[in-house]
């Protein structure tokens, strides 16, 4: 199955993510500029999220795969190979309509170096029939 990361992504989460699929090293100038001023090569986090860049361009493949060929509660696996990081996506509920737009609601996990991470999101569908991640942060246990 192939995607088109650009239709799911932003501009530097694509780079991200063809440099994790593909292994290329990415040169300074098109190095992936890490969120919230830390270090390259730190897991530079996304968004607050605390999971890195490259790992969560991969999760929204996932993300996008689990909502839009599923159909159901199912969860989703994906991997990041360069990182070690995995982790699943499972849709949390029946589709609904926000604004117009097809919607639905998951919960993803990422897992690297021993220590697990859950996030919750809600994603919409393009008018394009895409799926767009429109929210994304870490999911507080009640």
């Amino acid at each position: 199955m192939s995607y088109r990361l650009g239709s799911l992504l932003g501009p530097e989460d694509e780079k991200a993510a063809e440099a994790a699929i593909t292994g290329s090293i990415p040169s300074a100038a098109a190095s992936v500029k890490p969120v919230g001023g830390a270090e390259s090569g730190s897991g530079a986090e996304k968004g607050g999220t605390g999971v890195g860049e490259a790992d969560l361009a991969l999760a929204k493949l996932a993300i996008s795969d689990a909502l839009g060929t599923r159909g159901t509660t199912r969860s989703t696996p994906w991997e990041n190979p360069l990182t070690g990081a995995r982790g699943t996506v499972t849709p949390l509920s029946a589709t609904y309509r926000q604004d117009g737009r097809q919607c639905r609601d998951f919960l993803a996990s990422h897992v690297r170096e021993g220590r697990e991470t859950w996030l919750e999101g809600g994603a919409c569908k393009s008018a394009h029939g895409r799926w767009e991640v429109l929210r994304l942060k870490p999911w507080k246990q009640a």
